[in-house]
């Protein structure tokens, strides 16, 4: 046998495997004959078939699996060995006259090779790493909701200012059947929270969207529509009226913030607000971390430059499936994931440039953090060390939990990574603005 490579270009390269009739005859003749042994052909003894009629029967059928399994183990090794770096998977060469009689057989395989480049972190760049902070207003309209949430609710006949409604938003053309519990002084359109007023349980309201909100963002919290349609939404919606309620609020004392909190974690209102901020902060934080990262990913996509086998991975991807495609269909898949393709070569850059690895300590470091954290959500503050290890081996037992609690550890070592050589401006905003900017407003 004999494996030679072709360089077509930078990044296309045709293998050649040439294999003698000494590669493969032997173990074409060992399948024969295990055949012969157990065929059961009419007129014949069981294991006295004549081997002229086995071969007859089964002998090319047998010559192609044998060699076909010499090929795929041979080009695997030679690229293993070469240290090839291929996207996709070899592609065979049709050849329509293939002499398959022939003693010595040639086969080519397309490969379409990755590209050479850099990755420039430290390059200059528009990235905005925000910090995001829980303002006065965000405290105060956080307690003011806690005082409501554990006050005594009062159930009213009919709507008046400072009353609470509780009901459902609905649009037959959009879809919309959305439930809320709502206080007036949600609308910027005061006009509309006069509707209100006076109206009994089963009324209807209906209300125009446009102008609804002091934020158009709103109308996802409270119609439950998606981002791409809140903008400009100009419809009517029915709300319905289910529920009418006054809200005597509860008293800010340590009797609430003990069962808020526990016991003399929280001693007055500005140690309420502090713990508000102290939580709510950290959540920010997170969001901002996965803004940040993602607008690291887009910056690094449009400024790293490389070209790729473009009409190799057209073939490939046509030829892939179970159910080949036609070339416009695989030039649609292809343009689909293009991005994600560079994406994931910058990445494994950026991993081989930074010897980013996952260790087994790390994965398991990661899970237990999590089962911590969620175990704490439900009341188990202090699980012992065995009952968290044995959590982590059942979940560390299944492959697909496996894999993606390793994109979470590596998206962390990303994060990581980018937040120490990146050099971005930093930007504090409060939570509205932040979403603002989040969606590129």
């Amino acid at each position: 046998m004999n494996i030679t490579k072709t360089q077509v270009d930078d990044l296309n390269a045709i293998v050649t495997v040439a294999i003698t009739k000494e590669d493969y005859s032997d173990k074409v003749e060992k399948v024969l004959a295990d055949y012969r042994k157990n065929a059961s052909i009419p007129g014949f003894r069981k294991g006295a078939v004549p081997m002229s009629l086995i071969q007859k029967q089964y002998g090319k059928a047998v010559l192609l699996d044998e060699v076909n399994k010499i090929l795929q183990s041979s080009l695997n090794d030679y690229l293993v060995a070469e240290k090839l770096d291929i996207l996709g998977n070899p592609l065979p060469k049709v050849t329509e006259d293939f002499n398959w009689d022939a003693e010595d057989l040639s086969f080519d395989f397309e490969l379409g090779l990755a590209p050479q480049f850099s990755v420039d972190l430290t390059a200059k760049n528009n990235v905005t790493k925000f910090n995001v902070v829980a303002d006065e207003k965000m405290l105060n309209d956080q307690v003011d909701r806690i005082a409501k949430q554990y006050g005594k609710l009062i159930s009213k006949d009919k709507v008046e200012e400072g009353f609470d409604v509780v009901g459902t938003f609905t649009n037959e053309e959009k879809g919309i059947n959305a439930s809320a519990n709502f206080g007036l002084d949600i609308f910027a359109n005061k006009k509309v929270a006069k509707a209100f007023i006076g109206k009994k349980v089963g009324d209807v309201v209906a209300i125009e969207t446009k102008g609804l909100f002091d934020d158009d963002h709103k109308l996802m919290d409270y119609l439950k529509v998606s981002h791409d349609d809140v903008h400009g939404l100009d419809i009517t919606v029915n709300f319905t009226i289910e529920e009418i309620n006054a809200t005597e609020k509860a008293e800010l004392n340590q009797e609430l913030f003990d069962k808020l909190f526990g016991a003399g974690v929280v001693s007055s209102v500005e140690d309420l607000k502090a713990k508000i901020k102290e939580d709510a902060e950290a959540q920010f934080a997170q969001q901002a971390d996965q803004k940040f990262l993602n607008d690291v990913t887009e910056f690094l996509i449009e400024t790293t430059k490389f070209d790729l086998p473009a009409a190799f991975l057209k073939k490939w991807i046509q030829n892939t499936g179970e159910t080949p495609l036609t070339a416009e269909q695989a030039e649609e898949e292809y343009a689909k994931s293009e991005k994600g393709l560079r994406f994931q070569l910058i990445e494994g850059k950026v991993m081989a440039e930074n010897n980013l690895q996952i260790t087994f300590e790390d994965l398991k470091a990661h899970t237990a953090d999590l089962i911590k954290k969620q175990m704490a959500q439900f009341g188990q503050l202090n699980p012992s060390e065995d009952e968290i290890n044995g959590i982590v081996a059942r979940v560390m037992s299944n492959q697909d939990e496996v894999k993606r609690l390793s994109e979470q550890v590596m998206s962390e070592k990303m994060l990581g990574l980018y937040k120490e050589k990146v050099k971005a401006k930093t930007k504090e905003v409060n939570y509205e603005q932040f979403i603002k900017e989040m969606y590129g407003e």
